[in-house]
């Protein structure tokens, strides 16, 4: 499969894959292996130092080898989004951050107000963006020009297995942003909801809770690894548009028999 880009960086695999709800370590550490992830998900916690709490979870995540891309998860305000951004690129000594600005909460729908805000001050502040966002047009062409260099709107409310709830406006948002890396991030709930987005053109899915959740998230992180190559190489094979009508795929002409012979 051919590779992606994202900032500059050149990664092997498509799938991105989140590290929470995991039933154990060592499933969450065979899950991503089993992924072939080269970026996984982390979120911030605010814990106490004296207490060292999460330090045997980042050692695992070193010991993988992954990319680590910070989030802003649960951050409702620019002000919360931006604080912890900056807290994660110390932690983590990467400019790599998945901003989140979440303003709804039965949907947990981004604030895309607020987003375009924050990606502005962090971009200003030398981060990469990873904007989580919707499929909306404008609100993608701010987010460029606010400075991010990648966008990834939501298939389906965080969480929810939805799949993907717009397929038209993901259409259209890849016809206008043909040079911009897509990201499908959140709602994915099976492997053949990643191919079809693959299919439509979308450069990589991220996911979490379709693998962590899943009866065996190490067999559902290999399933979604397959759909994922499958279907970059369907879209990148040119597939055969829909059509009304039928169209045999065995020609009348040069047929054996005749109707004249069979009468």
């Amino acid at each position: 499969m051919d590779e992606l880009s994202l900032y500059g960086v050149t990664l092997a695999s498509r799938l991105l894959v989140g590290t929470a709800q995991y039933p154990s370590p060592a499933i969450l550490a065979t899950a991503i292996k089993a992924a072939k992830a080269e970026v996984v998900t982390v979120s911030l916690r605010r814990e106490s130092g004296a207490g060292r709490a999460g330090e045997n979870f980042w050692a695992l995540i070193r010991e993988l080898g992954v990319r680590v891309l910070p989030n802003t998860a649960g951050c409702r305000t620019v002000k919360e989004a931006v604080t912890t951004a900056q807290m994660a690129r110390e932690v983590f000594d990467t400019s790599w951050i998945k901003l989140e600005v979440i303003g709804e909460e039965d949907t947990l729908q981004p604030d895309v107000f607020g987003l375009v805000e924050a990606a502005a001050i962090l971009a200003r502040d030398g981060f990469q963006v990873f904007p989580y966002t919707t499929e909306d047009l404008v609100v993608a062409e701010k987010l460029l020009g606010a400075g991010c260099e990648v966008l990834m709107p939501w298939g389906a409310p965080i969480g929810s297995g939805r799949g993907l709830n717009n397929p038209y406006g993901l259409k259209a948002l890849r016809a206008h942003f043909p040079g911009t890396p897509l990201v499908i991030d959140a709602g994915i709930g099976a492997p053949s909801h990643a191919a079809a987005a693959m299919e439509l053109g979308y450069d990589a899915i991220l996911l979490n809770t379709a693998i962590a959740k899943a009866g065996d998230p190490v067999a559902m992180a290999r399933a979604f690894a397959l759909a994922v190559e499958a279907g970059r190489l369907g879209f990148r094979a040119d597939p055969m548009q829909p059509r009304d009508m039928a169209a045999p795929s065995t020609p009348v002409i040069g047929r054996p028999f005749s109707d004249l012979a069979r009468a």
